[in-house]
């Protein structure tokens, strides 16, 4: 095979380890491949818990979008931190022959506090304090974050008794202390220590070179382990426990779901012969529900639910890490965007001047033709990101302004030319045409993409919403009374915001991270 594998994998010395042992396994294939080492925000931002992050996929996100760019072709992954549904668009290629499933308690000097009623125990797993705190409830768990080395390193330097590790993440990097035992007694997370290779579905010539290295009893374990998981977790963070191995051709399920506090715990044990497993999960999940763990599931969510500041954009999630530890944000899009097919007609000869005021434009003209097609003489458009967009994918912008009417302003005064065409959506609401043509500028508006609104109903506890365009504001009162304070990404958003909410406040500079910083100043203030 000619083709040269580009495989994906974060940078932390575990993720390299794991996608070492892919690259060397297709190797051995006669396969040619490449590591392309990315940095995921699970790795940067340390500040809280995992669990508190509220974000699915925080591990394996940023390969994700690498693997949908076509930036790589293959990522590698630690199993139990991959999301149970894939992203559209994404399958799993190969689970390697798993590793070590156990927690590991490294303990600072002996095990003789796992008798006393003050021990104090580290790890930034729910799971892991919540059986914790079910075995020994006397005893105090704090938080742990950090890749192995700095863990390990901040065991040594604090005065705690122990921390919690992933035997086969300590194990791989050769890092296992001698003061150390695992749990057998602890139910491992879903997954744990399997590596999996995740592939783009319609990439039919490297989904096969990857079945290659598929272990299929390790697949069998884990996929009912993560369909376990699936059933349960609906949709909030929860203490869920999962593990099936195989012996004597039947395989041995214990899954078990707990209160985060540790006090209520329910478990399930099964064994079914192997070929006549393939409702273990939804048996074992169906059990553990009808023995209170709906009402335990319940509970769950009413903690999670206590959302103080709604965004009508989704969050990416380096922005979701900036927010302070006293806001609890939620965020979904209010908008929903669809490309449209711009005809070849428009592009087939030079423009000489171009107006943009959107990303989504910039991604409705991509769609539509290759860059070397796009001739455009002057490109002038809105916003830092769509400059940058435009200048990474297009070509050089010969002016930017933060608002489509400062924008026309400055056509008026500067422009060469008495006309543009300007790529927009079918729900325009800037001010920008009226300016220019009240100035004898031609203005050709070709819709590049669709704009609909999606609204839905906010929870009674939000305190604030986040806006970032009038189509926003006008999307959210479909759906929703206007209280609260309203969160601005602009002056022309804030106007449509305030003919709804008495109390409207507008970043700095127009950005999301910008509105976010408001926020945060607001409840700091607070």
């Amino acid at each position: 095979m000619s083709k040269t594998i580009r495989i994906g994998t974060r940078d932390s010395e575990l993720a390299l380890y794991q996608a070492k042992v892919v690259q060397k396994l297709l190797e051995e294939k006669g396969h040619k491949t490449i590591l392309v080492p990315l940095k995921s925000t699970g790795d940067i931002v340390l500040n809280k818990p995992l669990y508190e992050l509220g974000i699915t996929g925080i591990f394996t996100r940023t390969l994700d979008i690498a693997m949908l760019n076509n930036d790589i072709d293959i990522a590698v992954h630690s199993l139990k931190d991959v999301p149970t549904i894939l992203p559209k668009g994404i399958v799993q290629g190969a689970v390697l022959k798993r590793g070590n499933i156990r927690d590991t308690l490294v303990f600072k000097k002996n095990e003789e506090f796992l008798a006393s009623k003050n021990g104090t125990i580290a790890t930034g797993s729910l799971r892991r304090r919540a059986q914790w705190l079910n075995r020994y409830p006397t005893h105090n768990v704090v938080d742990l974050r950090g890749n192995v080395n700095t863990r390990l390193q901040k065991l040594e330097d604090n005065d705690w008794d122990g921390a919690i590790f992933a035997a086969a993440g300590i194990g791989r990097l050769n890092l296992r202390p001698e003061n150390s035992v695992n749990l057998e007694w602890m139910v491992p997370a879903p997954a744990q220590g399997a590596i999996m290779v995740a592939v783009l579905d319609d990439d039919e010539e490297t989904k096969n070179i990857i079945s290659e290295i598929n272990h299929e009893e390790t697949e069998i374990c884990t996929t009912i382990e993560r369909t376990f998981l699936n059933k349960l977790e609906g949709g909030c963070s929860a203490p869920i426990g999962g593990s099936a191995y195989i012996k004597n051709d039947e395989i041995h399920f214990h899954g078990v779901l707990l209160s985060k506090d540790g006090t209520k715990k329910i478990e399930v044990k099964r064994t079914k012969p192997v070929g006549e497993h393939y409702d273990l999960a939804e048996w074992a999940a169906e059990y553990i529900i009808e023995r209170g763990g709906k009402r335990l599931m319940d509970q769950l969510k009413d903690e999670d639910k206590q959302v103080n500041i709604y965004s009508t954009k989704s969050f990416t999630e380096d922005q979701r890490f900036l927010f302070n530890e006293k806001v609890t944000p939620e965020s979904s899009d209010f908008i929903k965007i669809s490309l449209n097919r711009i005809h070849p007609r428009f592009v087939k000869n030079e423009i000489e001047n171009v107006v943009i005021t959107s990303k989504n434009a910039v991604e409705a003209l991509l769609t539509s033709f290759s860059p070397i097609e796009l001739k455009f003489k002057n490109i002038y458009c809105v916003g830092r990101r769509t400059k940058k967009l435009i200048e990474k994918r297009i070509g050089k912008v010969k002016h930017s302004e933060k608002n489509a009417k400062k924008l026309a302003n400055y056509l008026v005064e500067y422009m060469e030319g008495t006309e543009v065409t300007y790529f927009c959506s079918n729900l325009r609401l800037d001010d920008l045409p009226s300016i220019l043509e009240n100035n004898n500028i031609k203005v050709n508006e070709i819709e590049a993409y669709q704009t609909k609104y999606d609204s839905l109903k906010v929870p009674e506890s939000v305190e604030g919403v986040m806006f970032y365009s009038p189509s926003t504001v006008q999307s959210y009162k479909k759906e929703n009374i206007a209280n609260g304070i309203a969160f601005c990404i602009g002056e022309t958003t804030a106007k449509e915001a305030s003919k709804h909410f008495k109390d409207v406040r507008i970043a700095k500079v127009p950005t999301v991270e910008s509105v976010i910083e408001l926020v945060n100043d607001y409840f700091l203030q607070k």
